[in-house]
């Protein structure tokens, strides 16, 4: 077989991987399950399908609602359904374990290698501790899963007593994200019981998440505001 021949039949195989691909992907569904299962195991909330999903979804609003074309609202999905996958191997590094898993995963469903590039540098971006926004589908992986705060992701109610993150994610009873266009401008508005958890207790552990949402928020060309009980704090 020639050189010409080889490039066109790589080039056949490549097709468009659509967020349902990915969802209904019996290894990828496995993988989230297990690395929700083994962070259970070691006291975290839930990373599993709902959150993946919730994440999925949030990601994709946020670019169709600024209007940016719809592959990269799907990009960004595909990038919120895996990028927690890297927490089979550990919580530590998780985002660059999760990038370089997602490289294989899409490249076997066919993936064009130029959106395999984005959706990866997208998961390997999104933790506050060493990403950044890359992409436009990474921006917007960054806001959907660090506003992701809300009661039901918390697993025991009885950790909330002694572990700070179940208390404030368990406090957070409402939680969207509000896209405003022509004011470019993203909002996450919180209902927090206060009884439950301080909004210093909040700033204590989101405050990094929080700024990398305004990072996240300004690449898109937005400003960020956080609403919480009706009352902006940023």
């Amino acid at each position: 077989m020639s050189e010409g021949q080889s490039a066109f039949r790589d080039e056949e195989a490549v097709r468009i991987v659509t967020p349902e691909m990915v969802l209904n992907d019996p290894e990828s569904r496995q993988l989230i399950e297990m690395a929700d299962r083994y962070l259970n195991q070691i006291g975290y909330t839930n990373h599993g399908l709902s959150h993946v999903g919730n994440v999925a979804r949030s990601a994709r609003r946020i670019l169709d609602e600024l209007d940016y074309p719809e592959r990269d609202g799907e990009l960004a999905a595909i990038a919120g359904l895996l990028h927690d996958i890297g927490n089979v191997v550990h919580r530590n590094g998780h985002a660059h374990t999760s990038g370089v898993m997602t490289f294989d995963i899409l490249r076997r469903l066919g993936m064009p290698l130029v959106e395999i590039a984005t959706v990866a540098g997208a998961v390997g971006n999104h933790d506050e501790t060493d990403g950044a926004p890359v992409s436009a589908p990474s921006a917007a992986l960054i806001i959907a899963d660090k506003c992701d705060v809300i009661r039901t992701r918390v697993r025991n109610r009885t950790m909330i007593h002694w572990d700070i993150h179940d208390r404030v994610n368990y406090a957070v009873t409402e939680s969207q994200v509000v896209v405003e266009r022509e004011a470019r401008l993203i909002t996450l508005e919180l209902t927090v019981d206060t009884e439950i958890s301080t909004v210093m207790e909040y700033f204590e552990i989101f405050l990094t998440r929080m700024k990398i949402c305004r990072k996240a928020s300004q690449f898109l060309n937005c400003d960020f505001k956080l609403v919480m009980n009706g009352t902006a704090l940023s």
